[in-house]
């Protein structure tokens, strides 16, 4: 008891300041990959808000890596979409998104029993050129769905933006890579990434500078921007299961 007292308090000046990191840095990559996946932006950021959570609380580590992953959303992407026809076929709207929901919590229920019954040691026994590719599938997937900020929404269409803003936004990332890869080298008192977020951010809002925001990037994406507000528990999914019997077949 007093070990797991002291990974929540023993270091709160790198707690504190690697909460602020991830907070930051997660909102962009969770909206990102929920358009890959085909669903609503505030879906995504309530599901890396809950992981990171529940990870902080009940992890078995005093440092863990938590939030919304490429892999998971590119696996994701052919479950939504085949829900959501089969619910127009039932008159059910969103169907795909509680089937997203259903699939998550069997998800859930085997990392536990994975987890009870320590079969991650089997983890071991996957070949390194095969965690290689998976990782190196993974960045070309993160990367990928960082080209949006790249673009307008005109007419409905993606249209790449050019001239000043294009070189504005060059100007920014190579900012924020050259914090990250030169700040660690001077000091690692503060984390370069949220160093890098915080300049930046500060510069963009600063100049005024007209550069893509993650609000317009979720209304260029169909949404209606940033709301506050919890999600609400989705208790109809469990009424839910019998419209997945034919999953397999469909």
């Amino acid at each position: 008891m007093k070990r797991l007292f002291n990974n929540f308090v023993g270091n709160p000046k790198n707690d504190i300041l690697s909460g602020l990191t991830v907070a930051l840095a997660l909102v962009p990559e969770a909206v990102a990959f929920a358009f890959v996946a085909g669903i609503d932006p505030l879906v995504g950021l309530y599901g890396a808000f809950m992981m990171g959570l529940i990870t902080s609380l009940f992890g078995g580590r005093p440092g863990m890596i938590s939030g919304a992953t490429g892999a998971m959303a590119v696996v994701m992407v052919h479950l939504i979409q085949q829900g959501n026809s089969v619910g127009e076929g039932l008159g059910m709207e969103m169907l795909g998104l509680s089937w997203l929901f259903i699939t998550l919590l069997f998800v859930g229920a085997i990392q536990i029993v994975a987890g009870l019954f320590r079969l991650g040691k089997f983890v071991r026994l996957i070949p390194h050129p095969v965690m290689m590719g998976f990782v190196n599938g993974l960045a070309i997937v993160i990367f990928l769905s960082q080209l949006g900020m790249f673009t307008h929404n005109v007419n409905g269409h993606k249209v790449w933006i050019e001239g000043t803003e294009l070189y504005t936004m060059m100007g920014l990332v190579g900012l924020t890579m050259a914090i990250m890869w030169l700040l660690p080298k001077v000091t690692k008192v503060v984390p370069a990434a949220l160093t890098g977020i915080i300049v930046v951010a500060a510069i963009a809002i600063g100049l005024d500078l007209d550069v893509s925001t993650v609000g317009s990037f979720i209304r260029d994406g169909g949404g209606e921007g940033l709301k506050g507000g919890l999600p609400q528990f989705q208790w109809n999914i469990f009424t839910l299961f019998d419209t997945m019997q034919d999953i397999g077949v469909r």
